[in-house]
């Protein structure tokens, strides 16, 4: 129930009507969500065979391309919003895909796993990396490449020019608004270039 409650909170930042392009798709459930319930329109781009057909079968119009390359293939603006919603851990050049996804959007929303979340901090001091239903693999198996917290793409955020308008944590279906650094196992963030 809260992974739904995840998907509407973060969908209830996307204004009625946009153009969306939704980065890392994945099955196609969110932008599906968003041309149902909010009248968007958009494209999603996923590289995993899997994906592409699950996302076709939710009518998507889904465009198939390794986000590590980049979105030279869409002009300045082509997108009111932008989602990058738990891609940012995959990905190597972080900074430059979030430059792309302000170049490309009017508006940016990006989420990722809370590395800083409370039990995570407290596994880690007892000696092992977590494994939660946030992070749920072990560090040897991990798809990530990288962790992060709330605080970090803070930093981030100033130091790539972007304007956040907007920032919380999720926690089980809940916003998160104090101390989403520890309270939080997901960090959202809605973002414009300055």
């Amino acid at each position: 129930m809260s992974e739904r409650r995840d998907l509407e909170i973060i969908a209830s930042l996307v204004p009625a009507g946009s153009r969306v392009l939704d980065l890392g798709c994945g099955n196609g459930e969110l932008l599906a969500h968003l041309q149902r319930t909010r009248r968007c329109s958009g494209y999603g781009i996923e590289l995993a065979d899997a994906n592409v057909h699950a996302a076709l079968e939710h009518g998507i119009d889904v465009i198939q391309l390794n986000l590590e390359e980049g979105l030279a293939l869409f002009d300045d603006r082509s997108f009111d919003v932008v989602l990058q919603l738990d891609t940012l851990q995959h990905l190597r050049n972080t900074e430059h895909m979030l430059r792309e996804t302000a170049r490309v959007g009017r508006i940016g929303i990006v989420s990722f796993p809370n590395f800083a979340h409370w039990p995570n901090r407290v596994r880690v001091l007892g000696g092992r990396m977590p494994v939660t239903k946030t992070l749920p693999y072990q560090w040897y198996d991990t798809p990530n490449i990288r962790v992060g917290t709330f605080a970090d793409f803070e930093l981030l955020a100033r130091r790539t020019g972007l304007s956040v308008s907007d920032s919380f944590g999720l926690h089980d279906g809940r916003i998160v608004r104090r101390w989403p650094n520890l309270l939080a196992s997901v960090a959202v963030f809605r973002f414009e270039q300055r």
